[in-house]
């Protein structure tokens, strides 16, 4: 586990990688939601998704645990921390 996020609970928009230009809703870093790393996370939709998109773009995404889990629109997604805009309003 590690600190709450301190963007949980806004609204961020995305600026790098495969989802530029949406906007997530973040809960909180993804070890906080689940309980463990999204490597470890075995059939999770999110993190599968995650792992596919990430592997398969141009910009390149580290391969730790700054990861953060939120929604876009009804849709859960994970989002490494260097995809979303530095500045929240």
């Amino acid at each position: 586990m590690r600190q709450k996020s301190e963007l949980a609970g806004k609204k961020v928009k995305i600026v790098n990688g495969a989802l530029v230009g949406e906007e997530i809703l973040i809960e909180d870093w993804w070890i906080n939601v689940s309980g463990s790393s999204w490597m470890d996370a075995k059939g999770n939709p999110a993190c599968l998704n995650y792992a596919m998109r990430t592997g398969c773009q141009k910009f390149k995404i580290p391969t730790d645990d700054d990861v953060l889990y939120g929604k876009i629109g009804i849709l859960g997604n994970l989002v490494h921390i260097s995809e979303l805009q530095k500045e929240i309003k």
